[in-house]
């Protein structure tokens, strides 16, 4: 039991902390709604509830500021913790957990061959034995996170030379898309178009935020073909660039 609240810490605060939350929203609904009615907390209304969540709607009302300002800190902890839970959960990094049915470390890496940005198939046994891999998988292309990724692995490039280790983009956009992120940003390195995720489905790359968002985990590829590491981060998103130098500088 003790094991399981040190693995599951973020989750648990999150959980815990909607206690008092709840108390709170409570409150600032029945200011809001001016009931002393218990019912008002499962009643479907929000458009109100929300304009003097954000807004000022009783500026001379003392306990509805009171009311508001607390249930905005509540609700900031809340989604703080959310995302802690989400982005620190036990399975971020994994070294040495092999996954049934998952590429993990000590797997060899699958084959498989898709489109890159110029539209060429690009085989990953074209590459495998002749240079370390470090292959990533991102959500999409163009957005905050994943635009933070891709230059910063664009920035570290001369980096992922001196360790003789080619980088590999992964995503479901298609092959214009990829182009089109490609040049805006200046990549220098291959981008892959998985639509319809076959390749990200072979690795088993996890889903995030209720499977609402693809996983962003970055792989590292020896020259057997081997995986030697893993990194699953969907916020920390320059992290996976440090992970990747790390491991490689400390390959013999």
């Amino acid at each position: 039991m003790i094991e399981y609240l040190q693995n599951h810490i973020w989750f648990v605060l999150f959980l815990l902390w909607g206690l008092p939350l709840s108390i709170y929203r409570s409150r600032f609904r029945k200011i809001v709604y001016q009931t002393d009615s218990w019912t008002i907390n499962i009643k479907p209304v929000f458009v109100k509830e929300i304009k003097a969540l954000f807004g000022n709607m009783y500026p001379g009302n003392r306990s509805y500021l009171k009311s508001r300002n607390f249930y905005r800190f509540y609700l900031l902890i809340y989604f703080i913790l959310f995302y802690l839970y989400i982005d620190f959960k036990p399975e971020a990094k994994i070294q040495n957990t092999p996954m049934k049915d998952k590429i993990s470390v000590g797997s060899t890496l699958p084959e498989f061959a898709l489109n890159d940005q110029h539209g060429k198939l690009f085989k990953i046994d074209s590459v495998l034995g002749k240079k370390n891999l470090v292959i990533y998988f991102y959500p999409k292309d163009d957005t905050p996170g994943c635009t933070k990724e891709a230059c910063t692995f664009r920035d570290q490039f001369a980096e992922f030379e001196e360790v003789d280790a080619l980088v590999i983009g992964i995503s479901g956009q298609s092959v214009e898309s990829h182009l089109a992120f490609a040049k805006k940003h200046n990549l220098n390195y291959t981008l892959l178009s998985d639509e319809g995720n076959r390749v990200r489905k072979l690795f088993g790359v996890p889903t995030n935020l209720f499977g609402l968002m693809p996983g962003r985990v970055t792989y590292v590829v020896n020259k057997n073909g081997e995986v030697v590491f893993m990194f699953n981060s969907q916020f920390q998103a320059e992290k996976h660039v440090e992970e990747a130098i790390t491991v490689l500088k400390g390959l013999k």
